[in-house]
């Protein structure tokens, strides 16, 4: 995915795509129209249960560029992963799915340090969602800094916090 580039370069250029191809199945089933997957979005959204309000649509366009420059000049990996994951989610700059592009962009950030691919359990929704909101709120990322440390750290150490359940992992 990276062939040695830098990380942020790679996003830049295509976390459009990467977005197409995680959503185009969201087309199908009619959750999503297919202007939505055309680019960054044009009317405002919403957070259920969060007080914070993403960046207006106009503001989007200025905001990813400086992600992106971000992403660019930031040369630790781990940094990356969580600036990353924690600025796109802020920005939400697609109408659905900014949750799932912010993980996955997590995980291409700390791929190009050669750490784990991490899921955040479902177990830890919760704790996840309130660091979240500390830090989009309240302007607090430690809480996120430490829960995305303590899921990287478990992987490395073999113990993935995320488990199959038995059930899938029979099949």
């Amino acid at each position: 995915m990276l062939n040695a580039k830098n990380p942020g370069i790679v996003a830049d250029e295509d976390h459009g795509d990467w977005y197409r191809e995680l959503f185009a199945p969201s087309i199908a089933v009619g959750l999503l129209q297919p202007s939505d997957l055309a680019g960054y979005r044009n009317g405002q959204v919403y957070i259920g249960k969060s007080k914070h309000v993403p960046l207006n649509k106009e503001a989007v366009r200025d905001a990813m560029p400086e992600l992106f420059e971000l992403l660019r000049n930031e040369p630790d990996p781990a940094v990356r992963a969580v600036l990353g994951h924690f600025v796109f989610v802020f920005i939400h700059p697609y109408m659905d799915g900014n949750g799932r592009m912010g993980r996955f962009l997590m995980n291409v950030m700390l791929a190009s340090g050669g750490y784990p691919w991490t899921v955040i359990p479902v177990e830890q929704r919760e704790r996840y969602m309130e660091s979240l909101e500390k830090a989009s709120v309240d302007q607090d990322i430690e809480m996120l800094a430490k829960f995305i440390a303590w899921l990287v750290e478990a992987g490395l150490k073999g113990k993935p916090v995320a488990k199959l359940s038995p059930s899938s992992s029979s099949s």
